[in-house]
């Protein structure tokens, strides 16, 4: 299926490795021409390297996605690089363990700037660029945890939720407008780090395989799929 991305331009989001850097990897060899980030820049220039080698178009930007000002200098890094901006991929890591009652107000405001507006920033600055081209495609990597909070990852769960809920409502606003706006909510997939940890065992995905759920999301395909979360675990989570 061709997905309709060849000369696309597409900023994915803290994709100097893990799932940011499989969703990357799938919209490239798509055609896709890429803004990538990330915050240590000797990953960030492997990565870079590793998908030139593929043939693909890549612009990097080293930063820290939550950081205020990021988000925005990625879409100008895309406007002016390639003139354009078609797909956006917000992604950033995650925060600490911890149970729901032990976290501090500090610990949850971190969380709610790196995995709820980081995404919010990314979005408000590429929307007046892809509602005026009357066409655009923006997939937010979170976690399988929007539908079935995860034990010990309070954090997580509260900030990804409320960035859940901030796409859902957004979607309705954007209906008729050419932009769709979707969640990607990986479980465990066998990333550099699951596997570091030890974590990855028999059940993790392929993180090639969800870069591909991101890259159809992100396609013309798509075009209907809009406000949905789409869960991409392998059956972990049992929540309806």
């Amino acid at each position: 299926m061709d997905l309709g991305l060849a000369g696309r331009v597409a900023i994915v989001a803290a994709s100097s490795r893990g799932l940011g850097r499989a969703a990357a990897e799938a919209l490239a060899a798509e055609g896709a021409r890429l803004v990538v980030s990330g915050r240590d820049e000797a990953s960030l220039a492997t990565a870079r390297a590793e998908l030139e080698a593929s043939g693909a178009e890549v612009v990097a930007l080293a930063g820290d996605v939550a950081a205020r000002g990021t988000p925005e200098r990625l879409v100008e890094a895309a406007l002016e690089s390639y003139g354009r901006l078609d797909v956006v991929v917000a992604n950033a890591g995650g925060p600490r363990a911890g149970h729901a009652l032990e976290v501090s107000d500090e610990e949850l405001l971190a969380a709610f700037e790196a995995n709820a507006l980081s995404a919010i920033r990314l979005v408000r600055a590429a929307l007046p660029h892809l509602r005026a081209q009357r066409f655009g495609r923006i997939c937010c990597i979170a976690s399988y945890s929007v539908v079935q909070p995860i034990p010990m990852l309070a954090l997580s769960n509260t900030a990804r939720t409320a960035l859940w809920a901030y796409v859902k409502t957004a979607a309705h606003d954007l209906r008729g407008s050419g932009v769709t706006i979707n969640l990607a909510c990986p479980g465990v997939h066998a990333t550099e780090r699951i596997v570091e940890l030890g974590l990855a065992g028999d059940q993790a995905g392929s993180p090639a395989d969800f870069g591909q759920v991101v890259a159809f999301l992100c396609s013309v395909q798509a075009s209907f799929v809009s406000g949905a979360a789409i869960v991409v675990d392998g059956g972990e989570s049992l929540a309806l």
